[in-house]
């Protein structure tokens, strides 16, 4: 997935009450759909005494980001009036790598299929504008190792280009570096250019 992506800053809660029944919003960004699936769980764990832990998240589910998982459930309300509404947010505001569950605490009220869409889409805008929306690059974490006699040409290069990067200094030197996809072929081969193809890269 070269492409940037927008995506939440960081997790966020936001709630509010409809005639009586009270609504959470929760949102969080995730990086696969396995994390969006643990976090539903760990919603439903905890607020496992509310009438609806409503979920919906949209994830690239692979590494091209070709394939967009899109997800949501009801969780018991009336079809169409919890689930879809809350993926539809997301989706309008092309959110994605994010996960949010609607807890709903009944008040003794029927609100009606309307007023269940109205009350499940504002439960995620309020908790997606709570968490704040950012444009991502996607990156990848290089691991390159090389002998010492190469390890300062490495550095220098990483340094110049501005890459984030940790070194270990062992039997040889290996550095691990976050590096955005749409420049990692470009790194790749000058790192083995400047060494000579004497670097090992993973």
């Amino acid at each position: 997935m070269s492409r940037s992506f927008r995506t939440l800053e960081e997790p966020a809660t936001a709630e509010f009450v409809v005639q009586g029944s009270e609504f959470i919003g929760h949102a969080r960004p995730v990086d696969s759909v396995d994390a969006a699936e643990a976090f539903v769980d760990a919603i439903e764990s905890e607020y496992d005494d509310a009438t609806h832990n409503v979920p919906a998240y949209r994830v690239r589910a692979d590494a091209d980001g070709d394939l967009l998982r899109e997800y949501s459930s009801d969780d018991g309300e009336p079809s169409g009036s919890a689930g879809k509404p809350a993926l539809n947010v997301l989706t309008q505001q092309d959110i994605e790598n994010c996960a949010v569950v609607v807890t709903r605490y009944y008040g003794g009220t029927n609100l009606g299929v309307g007023g269940l869409v109205r009350a499940y889409s504002r439960a995620v805008k309020d908790a997606v504008d709570a968490a704040g929306i950012v444009e991502r690059r996607p990156h990848e974490t290089l691991s390159i190792t090389v002998e010492y006699d190469d390890s300062g040409t490495v550095r220098s290069i990483l340094e110049s280009e501005g890459h984030e990067f940790d070194a270990d200094y062992g039997a040889d030197v290996s550095f691990s570096v976050r590096v955005p996809l749409a420049e990692s072929a470009a790194l790749r081969d000058r790192l083995n250019s400047a060494t000579s193809g004497r670097v090992d890269l993973e």
